[in-house]
């Protein structure tokens, strides 16, 4: 690993290498500079040091080191300069993509070059083996010798980027810039496979982002800025899902998968996207739904779509809107009339219920799981909702023509006639839309194979409430859109899903309409009615007799049985129900082992093969090296054998070997031996040269020693002459400077006087107007401190007021409160005391009442003795008369037990739910009284008072509320 001091001497060694065509090895020693610890600070020169890394990278389609080295770059200028990681990334796929697109530019040129030496001939004979023994067309090899190697390249490119760019907030954009990149090179060359890695790789980057929360620099999607980057990226991922037609199978498609991420995506941030992406988001889910076939929501997606270009789009126009609704109804009108699940089984029920949970979640239908999204989500409902949201107002005249009579017209003869016209003209309406960018195309013509077969369905469930029997060819005539086959394929399934009831007799050449079955449901209709009929004629002929029958000894075991028996059939339907389910979780554990064990012997294949290979290349890269430095050192010796040969013909003598084999040991031997003796040559050479120079310097030193000491003597003989001199100059310029200054002296003195005065005169002049400002500013003091005092004086007067205040009304309150304390008291205590007597008064009253009912029971009995007894007497009256009804006697007896009641006392309290119960027993008895009744337990007060006893004694809750009612 090589080592360098500072980074420019990397790249300067870089440069060397590549002039010299050694770029392996310029490439290992920009890698050992990046990874090294020794230059983690960033500067500029290790930006153009990543510059040339990366361009090696590119030229020898070096993804890992390329990789590596982006990584330990990020490390280094995360926190200091990331717009240069930036760069450098934009720089790397720059030249990735050129690369790329020169190669499928050479491929092409060479596909189309006139690649032949024989004009008259069509192809060489080696082209022609070449051809029958790979199978392979010119522009196939070309494309995987050239193009294969640099678009795989160029993916990794992008796979690395996202990789690096992931976790880092400061980088959102150049991330989604990457992956739209990615998209479009997906859908340029229709790479479908790696547009599933891709959309892969990114949700599972927005997974671990949810998961790992507390990772440094990790994108907040709570800010706009990054929730629009990332629902744009989705978005974009959704446009090129539908654009490549990745929907064979609706649930796991790759197009249904990003529509749940977009989805997933709202869900977590709880924040509705811009309007125009909602219409770019249900645009995508219209197609996907119609190619999935799933026609209800499809039509739903419709509808929604349809609400947001109403309701958002303020430049959408007339004819627009007539399209967008026109859709939305066809699309409600081509699902299923009938519900095509009738009949499957429990787990097809339940896949297709989550199935449809998941789609209503998607187009923003919130539906419980308890419940069947079929009883939420209908055609029914979806047609309903379409009449009151006002969508049929806006949808052109033919659709809603074909609404009509298809939905509430009854016409089994025309109505296919009357259908194909419209759809007809349906179907050349459609067009682009000028007013809506999202939607750019409309084709209602996609929805008439649909239309078809509802018209032909409405027609088969009119003519069978008509007709009973139908030739096949009359049926046919009616039937204008498919031959009969294709009609007995749409009623079969319709039959299957109960929406109608036929079947067809090839034999007589006719359809029989209605099920003659004993299962149909209008035979059971039938049979059940019949049956109640006869058992109203057979009680009227034979009425029931008054004798106790055993039924009523048997009904309590019957129950009983009957219980027993339905928590049997309850306990072996779940019983049945758990196996079902264990053998489905077994079976589907036992496809997810194998499912497991599979993959787990693919992955030790595969790892098994990656070490093989990883240790061959190994293998191959210790010998190449070894190779590599076998070859140096003989060159190394090549070189100095040469030299040392040079050498020895410039001196005279003779070569070093001479004809003898040599070898590369010999070689070395030979020149280290010739390198230690020219050392030791020249090592006596140096000592010689050494010597003669000493004895030359110390010759020099000993003659010019007395020439130094006589100049050193004469130096200081001047400098002590010009010592002298420049210190008389000094005294004699000091000499004339202090005359000067006397002479200024006596010139000044005779203005003394007037300075002194002048100076007086100041003084006493700043001294009075520092009295009088003096004096201002004690008067002003004075002031201040008076009108202060006179402020704290007026603070404590209106303090002592408001305190003087708040206690008279503390007083006031506390006062009141004692006498409310006291009122509630004597409240409290004169309540307790009504409740004791009412309390007893209730007492005596109960007392009463069930002194009451036991007369009564007392009189029924007896009343019951007497009508037994006379019952076996009038069995002997002559010409069979019958006895008297005990519901004649009762209301006599009722009467008679009323008028011997007591009335109560005029001074007694009677509670007001008692006050009815007296008149009640004061009102005359009815005309006719109702039939007899069971006597009550006797603690049933409120069963006996709303009974039709006649003994009337107890009013009935209506008679109570409505007298409680007239007493108010």
């Amino acid at each position: 690993m090589a080592t360098f001091a500072k980074p420019e001497n990397a790249l300067k060694r870089a440069e060397e290498l590549i002039n010299v065509g050694q770029k392996q090895d310029a490439l290992q020693a920009l890698h050992d500079l990046i990874t090294s610890k020794r230059h983690r600070a960033w500067q500029k020169t290790l930006e153009r040091i990543m510059f040339k890394y990366i361009e090696l990278c590119v030229d020898m389609r070096r993804g890992r080191y390329a990789k590596d080295g982006l990584i330990q770059y990020r490390i280094v200028c995360q926190q200091v300069n990331v717009t240069s990681l930036e760069e450098v990334i934009k720089h790397f796929m720059h030249l990735s993509t050129e690369r790329a697109e020169m190669a499928r530019s050479q491929a092409q040129a060479l596909e189309e070059a006139l690649d032949v030496d024989d004009l008259e001939a069509d192809k060489r004979p080696e082209d022609l083996m070449l051809s029958y023994v790979s199978g392979e067309k010119g522009k196939d090899r070309s494309d995987r010798e050239l193009v294969t190697p640099w678009f795989k390249f160029l993916w990794e490119t992008y796979r690395t980027v996202l990789e690096i760019l992931r976790n880092n907030s400061k980088l959102e954009a150049l991330y989604a810039m990457t992956a739209h990149r990615a998209f479009q090179f997906c859908k340029q060359y229709k790479r479908t496979t790696e547009f599933r890695r891709l959309c892969e790789i990114i949700r599972n980057h927005l997974a671990n982002l949810n998961k790992y929360r507390d990772q440094r620099d990790r994108p907040d999607l709570s800010a706009p800025e990054s929730l629009q980057l990332y629902l744009d990226t989705r978005f974009e991922q959704l446009k090129i899902a539908t654009e490549l037609e990745l929907w064979q199978v609706c649930m796991f498609n790759e197009a249904f998968r990003s529509v749940e991420d977009i989805h997933g995506l709202m869900c977590m941030v709880k924040k509705t996207p811009k309007p125009s992406l909602m219409v770019v988001y249900y645009a995508k889910l219209t197609e996907i739904f119609w190619v999935s076939g799933s026609h209800l929501y499809h039509a739903y997606a419709w509808f929604k779509l349809f609400s947001l270009q109403k309701s958002f789009n303020k430049n959408l126009n007339q004819k627009d809107l007539q399209l967008i609704a026109s859709s939305v109804v066809l699309a409600a009108l081509s699902v299923s009339p009938y519900d095509s699940t009738r009949g499957a089984s429990h787990l097809e029920l339940e896949h297709e219920k989550e199935r449809n949970l998941r789609m209503a979640n998607l187009i923003g239908f919130i539906i419980d799981p308890k419940l069947e999204s079929r009883e939420v989500l209908s055609r029914s409902s979806l047609l309903a909702e379409l009449a009151t949201k006002g969508v049929m107002s806006c949808v052109n005249q033919e659709v809603k023509d074909l609404y009509n009579l298809l939905e509430h017209e009854f016409l089994p003869l025309d109505l296919a006639s009357k259908v194909q016209p419209l759809l007809t003209k349906i179907s050349k309406l459609g067009g682009k839309l000028s007013s809506a960018s999202s939607v750019p195309e409309v084709h209602l013509s996609q929805y008439i194979p649909a239309l078809e077969k509802l018209a032909t369905l409405r027609l088969l469930q009119q003519v069978s409430h008509v007709y009973q029997t139908m030739k096949i060819e009359s049926l046919s005539k009616m039937i204008p859109f498919f031959d009969f086959l294709t009609v007995e394929k749409i009623s079969v399934n319709a039959v299957k899903n109960g929406f109608i009831a036929m079947k067809v007799d090839h034999m007589k050449g006719v359809v029989l309409f209605g099920n003659s079955g004993l299962e149909s449901d209008g035979m059971r209709d039938h049979l059940m009615i019949f049956a109640e009929s006869l058992n109203k004629a057979r009680g009227m002929i034979f009425p029931p007799s008054k004798k106790e029958s055993k039924l009523g000894e048997m009904l309590p075991g019957l129950a009983e049985v009957v219980e027993k028996e339905h928590k049997r059939l309850l306990a072996r339907k779940s019983i049945i129900e758990k196996r079902k389910e264990e053998q489905e979780r077994q079976l589907l554990e036992m496809e997810r082992e194998e499912e497991a064990k599979r993959l787990k012997l693919q992955k030790i294949t595969e790892e098994a093969e990656q070490r093989r290979l990883a240790s061959e290349f190994e293998q191959r890269k210790n010998q190449r090296i070894l190779r590599e430095i076998e070859e140096r050192e003989l060159e190394e010796a090549q070189a100095l054998l040469q030299e040392a040969d040079k050498r020895g013909k410039k001196k005279g003598k003779k070569p070093l070997i001479e004809g003898e084999k040599v070898t590369k040991q010999s070689l070395m031997e030979l020149a280290l031996s010739e390198q230690l003796r020219e050392r030791q040559e020249m090592e006596k050479k140096l000592q010689k040269l050494a010597k003669t120079m000493d004895y030359l310097e110390r010759a020099k030193r000993e003659e010019a020693s007395p020439l130094i000491e006589a100049a050193f003597q004469h130096r200081l003989v001047e400098e002590r002459m010009l010592h002298e001199h420049e210190q008389q100059q000094e005294i004699e310029l000091s000499r004339q400077g202090h005359d000067g200054d006397l002479q200024e002296k006596n010139r000044l003195s005779r203005m003394l006087n007037h300075k002194i005065q002048f100076q007086e005169m100041v003084v006493n002049r700043r001294r009075a107007e520092y009295d009088r400002l003096r004096a201002d500013r004690e008067e002003r003091l004075n002031q201040i401190l008076h009108q202060r005092r006179q402020e704290r004086e007026y603070q404590r007067k209106i303090i002592f007021y408001v305190r003087m205040e708040e206690e008279r009304l503390r007083r006031l309150h506390e006062e009141e409160e004692a006498r409310k304390r006291e009122e509630a008291e004597r409240r409290r205590k004169e309540e307790a005391e009504r409740k004791v007597k009412l309390d007893e008064i209730a007492e005596k009253q109960r007392q009463r009442e069930r002194e009451l009912e036991e007369k009564e029971r007392i009189r029924r009995e007896s009343l019951l003795g007497r009508s037994t007894d006379g019952l076996s007497r009038s069995s002997d009256l002559p010409g069979g008369s019958r006895p008297i009804e005990p519901a004649a006697v009762a209301p006599a007896a009722a009467a008679a037990a009323a008028t011997a009641a007591p009335a109560p006392t005029p001074g007694k309290y009677v509670p007001r739910f008692r006050r009815g119960a007296e008149t009640a027993v004061q009102a005359p008895p009815p005309a006719q009284a109702p039939p007899p009744a069971q006597a009550p337990p006797p603690h049933d007060s409120w069963r006996s008072g709303g009974s039709g006893s006649s003994s009337g004694a107890r009013p009935t809750w209506s008679s109570t509320r409505g007298l409680r009612t007239s007493e108010r």
